[in-house]
């Protein structure tokens, strides 16, 4: 179709390839639901107004809002590729998100981000991709690749890359890192993201003045106030483990939404399918009280907008037909998807296949010496640091606690609510082992291990005795990654995530299945209840960039001193 064609079209002249009838269409210019026809030809829309089809479908004055827009997730977390994630949030209404590969490229560098962009391809979703700022996260880890500011060079200019990852390393950039504020400078003319929990004043204008302006590492109404007075934009979050939007809303006006986003960052296929995706973040956002117009805008232009996304978030002539139709303005459930044009989704069910795509360059990929494996934990004194789990976020604790030692040795004591954590290196053979110990996880009789530890990935593995830890490392590099729960000196149970030892070429339902079994398992073990998901509980324990203690493959990490601390402590009043 040329553009004249097109312009008569729009013009009323002759007759749109597609029109849907009837709407009530939500404006993101004008903030109201003006009724008409949406005259689409080919990927875009046409015109507005009263129209006629070659094809029309009565939509009988059911709303109809521009598709959603994810500004940032790591696709990796749902544990599924690209087609397969992409079956489950179209039907959702997340038509277009904003990615961030750095847990596949903890894994395998470019190579990692290139399977991912190659893999989603396949879909009809539109995925952007950021090139991650920060692999390794820290140089306080052994992660299986490294992203240079070369790498950022050479991927720049990659098709549908539109910036730079979240910029996790903020000690970095308030202390000058070259490398870091190279790559900075390489994006600084498109989108760079930030992760700066509970950065403040002066650091944070600091943080903001070298060009980073998103943060979706809010948590009070305060942080999102603050990152909006200082230009940043601030992405709502609502993934499985970390749930911002109720508490952030509240600092969201009709005077400053338009620097508010909506992402979800990690999400469970799970929750995705039960809850929903972006969908559910503006449905929470209504009930809380904003405005349903104020929510779309948030999830559609807004988001366009901050990532420079042309052609995106709005139902106007030229724009993408990206479009849901829904029945109820203040309950988001779409029952039609159209993307650029196409019916992709109906009443929750994707009408487009997903075809599994892997290559060889992102399996095989957990290489332990497992004779190497050190588990024991040498103590003088009984007086421990252990990180103290916060309920249902990646944050942690800094605690102390007095423990059982024998010959030298830790022991588990089953009253005390104590586990022996270890992150063993599982890219480059090194040997690495970190110890640690934690509070608050509830388990007993058996062992929990998986590939997923954000963000370098190395394997982590939690129990109460070594032989059951032992024995999940082992199942963990028999199925080339995963997650293992062992109880009673036997494998309960396992799920195979053979994609670099974070994702699955697997069904949604077939992971979901597999989750909830393994959860259950967890439970009869004394996983707290208080933990919503125990796996992610663990994944994040890893995270040397998120406070306030956590575990690397190369010891004990206090990320307010960022460095590392030994797991004894001073005695009271030293």
């Amino acid at each position: 179709m040329n553009s004249m064609e097109k312009v008569r079209i729009a013009r009323q002249l002759d007759k749109a390839p597609l029109v849907l009838k009837n709407a009530r269409i939500v404006n993101v210019f004008t903030g109201l639901v003006e009724t008409g026809d949406i005259a689409i030809g080919e990927d875009r829309i046409l015109g507005i107004g009263d129209y006629a089809g070659l094809e029309e479908v009565d939509l009988s004055g059911k709303y109809v809002c521009p598709g959603f827009i994810d500004g940032h997730v790591h696709i990796e977390s749902s544990m599924l590729t690209p087609p397969e994630f992409s079956r489950i949030i179209v039907p959702k209404g997340t038509t277009a998100i904003v990615a961030d590969p750095h847990e596949i490229a903890n894994v395998k560098g470019l190579e990692g981000i290139r399977f991912l962009m190659s893999s989603a391809h396949t879909t009809p979703l539109d995925v952007f991709m950021m090139i991650p700022s920060c692999v390794p996260a820290t140089e306080f880890e052994t992660s299986g690749a490294r992203i240079t500011p070369a790498d950022v060079r050479k991927m720049r200019d990659v098709k549908n890359v539109i910036g730079l990852g979240e910029v996790m390393n903020y000690p970095g950039v308030l202390e000058g890192d070259p490398a870091l504020h190279e790559k900075i400078a390489i994006m600084i003319d498109r989108r760079v993201d930030g992760h700066a929990p509970g950065l403040s004043g002066p650091d944070l204008n600091a943080y903001a003045a070298t060009g980073i302006k998103t943060d979706h590492e809010c948590t009070t109404k305060e942080e999102l106030e603050e990152r909006i007075a200082r230009g940043m934009y601030v992405l709502l979050r609502e993934g499985s483990h970390t749930q911002n939007v109720r508490e952030l809303i509240r600092g969201v006006t009709e005077m400053n939404h338009r620097r508010c986003v909506f992402c979800t960052d990690d999400k469970h296929p799970e929750d995705i399918l039960k809850e929903g995706h972006i969908n559910h973040n503006v449905n929470l956002a209504i009930e809380a009280g904003l405005s349903p117009i104020l929510a779309i805008r948030m999830a559609t232009m807004n988001a366009a907008e901050c990532y420079g996304l042309r052609g995106y978030g709005s139902i106007a002539p030229g724009y993408f037909a990206d479009l849901l139709v829904f029945s109820d303005l203040n309950h988001i459930d779409p029952e039609r998807v159209y993307k650029k044009g196409v019916l992709v989704a109906e009443n929750g069910k994707a009408l487009f296949e997903a075809v599994p795509y892997v290559n060889g360059f992102v399996t095989e990929t957990v290489r332990i010496k497992q004779k190497k494996i050190r588990l024991d934990l040498s103590l003088s004194q009984p007086r421990v640091r252990v990180i103290d789990l916060i309920p249902n976020n990646a944050t942690t604790g800094h605690g102390l606690a007095s423990v059982k030692i024998e010959n030298g040795k830790y022991v588990n004591d089953p009253k005390s609510d104590i586990l022996k954590l270890a992150v063993v290196e599982r890219h480059k053979h090194t040997g690495n082992v970190g110890l640690g110990l934690v509070r608050g996880y509830g388990l007993q009789g058996g062992a929990v291990a998986m590939t997923i530890a954000h963000d370098s990935h190395n394997l982590i593995v939690i129990g109460d005795n070594d032989e059951d830890m032992r024995l999940a490392i082992a199942e963990i590099v028999r199925i080339n990654g995963g997650i293992v729960i062992v109880k009673d000196h036997r494998v309960a149970d396992f799920l195979p995530l053979e994609v670099g030892g974070i994702m699955t070429v697997a069904k949604a339902e077939t992971v979901m299945e597999k989750l909830n079994a393994m959860d259950a398992i967890a439970r009869s073990m004394g996983v707290k209840p208080i933990h919503e998901d125990p796996f992610l509980s663990l994944a994040f324990l890893s995270l040397p960039v998120i406070p306030a203690l956590k575990l690397t493959d190369r010891g004990l990490f206090d990320v307010a001193k960022f460095a590392f601390v030994s797991i004894e402590a001073p005695e009271e009043g030293q």
